[in-house]
């Protein structure tokens, strides 16, 4: 006679990765994040020359992250008013500064 061997550890659907435990999820807000402090320089002149190097960085990426975040919630991962604040955010503060360096030169 033999038994077949009873599982010791439950397994179930809620252990599996979903859609909403995708790295993607994080895309949104961390453009809105990126793009919101970015554009500290351009509300505040007095801070223009420390933030600048953080609104060059921080206004490209917040562009970029917002665009792929875009793209994820249209795919249905993800919120889409993060990403797009956050791509309007980015894009405003990298277009200022590369408008700011092409009236310089």
């Amino acid at each position: 006679m033999t038994t077949t061997p009873t599982p010791t550890a439950k397994t179930s659907a809620t252990t599996a990765p979903t859609r909403s435990d995708s790295p993607a999820v994080a895309l949104g807000p961390t453009a809105l994040v990126l793009g919101v402090l970015s554009t500290v320089g351009l509300w505040v002149p007095e801070l223009f020359v420390v933030t600048l190097p953080w609104t060059i960085i921080g206004g490209g990426l917040g562009l970029t992250l917002g665009l792929a975040g875009i793209h994820q919630a249209r795919l249905g991962v993800g919120r889409m008013w993060a990403s797009v604040v956050g791509t309007v955010a980015g894009a405003a503060s990298f277009g200022w500064i590369f408008w700011l360096f092409l009236s310089v030169s």
